[in-house]
């Protein structure tokens, strides 16, 4: 005799996202308004307490000092299994339980492990994303990927966890180095080919006063991205099909960090695997060349390379796409640009023109 016993899904909950200017002192008391559970944890990014930590404290955040703050370290280089064992541990040690919650404030790499923390710390606790760079407000925070890299590459470490509230100050983009705001604008523009034709000719058209933190202009591109990204995790959260639009650049991009030792930036490392997917498409009669030519100025107007060093030998990023955690059955499935603001999932690129094109992008 067999006994079935059927157990529903359940679906994570997507997050609700708050963008506005002047939010920051306003966060404390919005997170304790809707978490009343237990006590709050924050991970702040060092940099940002460095450049805000006396206004924070003005603004009745908890002092680092009292024990519920733990100022991090982002870099590359932190986000490892190592680091979410130490997170853990201060947890236990700081007295968190199942009824805690904890507060990402920085960038990527912020969110990224403390997401991830707070995905596995006692099977999970509730968590906010307090994105503090553009990359972040446009792009990580939103969607519920949390993870550490591993030696063999990145992110292959990871679950989807949903943080309950994002909170994106546009004000603090503005206090932002021209190098973070750069990175950032290298999904920014991935945003806009994969879907969006009209910010597309808005970046074309608005460089100045994007660059020049305008609100009006950090509005539209911040609000244009994660509605975006918000649509298409909302169709396919866990990343089965539609969602992996969102890694266009990406395959050839995590080759780049990986065997830069994530020397390289991830938002250089987007723009040129950006660049690389469209010279696929062109080769593979998809993309019309006029649009790789946009691509590359646009790119090449924020300064981001649109070119692969020849410091790193194209067999080796070859060897690094092998272990690619978007390959899928063998295959590695690629992104490809069809048209400025439409792509397509390709899981059938012979080996042979990637390698050519990356030899192209070298000469």
């Amino acid at each position: 005799m067999k006994l079935a016993i059927e157990v529903p899904a359940v679906s994570s909950r997507l997050s609700h996202v708050h963008i506005g200017s002047g939010l920051l002192p306003q966060i404390p008391g919005m997170v304790a308004e809707d978490w009343r559970e237990g006590r709050v944890f924050w991970v702040v990014d060092k940099t940002v307490w460095l450049h805000w930590g006396r206004a924070l404290l003005d603004w009745g955040w908890p002092n680092p000092a009292d024990g519920n703050v733990f100022l991090f370290e982002a870099a590359e280089s932190r986000k490892t299994l190592r680091t979410v064992e130490d997170m853990c541990r201060r947890l236990a040690g700081a007295g968190a339980d199942r009824g805690s919650a904890l507060v990402a404030v920085g960038g990527g790499v912020t969110g990224d492990v403390a997401g991830f923390v707070a995905s596995v710390y006692m099977r999970g606790i509730p968590h906010y994303q307090v994105p503090t760079t553009l990359l972040a407000q446009v792009d990580s925070s939103i969607g519920g990927k949390t993870g550490v890299d591993l030696p063999e590459g990145k992110n292959l470490v990871g679950a989807f966890h949903q943080p309950r509230i994002i909170w994106m100050d546009l004000e603090v983009l503005g206090t932002l180095p021209r190098e973070e705001f750069r990175q950032g604008m290298a999904e920014v523009i991935k945003t806009a080919m994969i879907g969006d034709a009209a910010l597309w000719e808005y970046l074309e058209t608005h460089q100045a006063a994007v660059g020049r933190c305008e609100r009006d202009a950090l509005q539209r591109i911040v609000s244009a991205c994660s509605s975006l990204k918000k649509k298409v995790v909302e169709a396919d959260e866990r990343e089965s099909g539609r969602r992996r639009v969102l890694n266009l650049g990406h395959t050839v991009g995590h080759a780049l960090e990986r065997v830069s030792g994530y020397q390289m930036r991830h938002g250089d490392a987007v723009a040129a695997g950006m660049v690389a997917a469209a010279r696929l498409s062109v080769r593979m009669g998809y993309l019309p060349p006029e649009d790789l030519d946009r691509l590359i100025r646009l790119c090449a107007a924020w300064d981001l390379p649109v070119k692969v060093s020849p410091a790193f030998p194209v067999r080796d990023l070859l060897s690094a796409l092998e272990i690619d955690k978007k390959r899928i059955g063998g295959r590695l499935h690629f992104i490809l640009p069809v048209r400025i603001g439409e792509v397509l999932d390709h899981d059938a690129v012979d080996s042979g023109a990637i390698e050519a094109v990356l030899g192209e992008m070298q000469s």
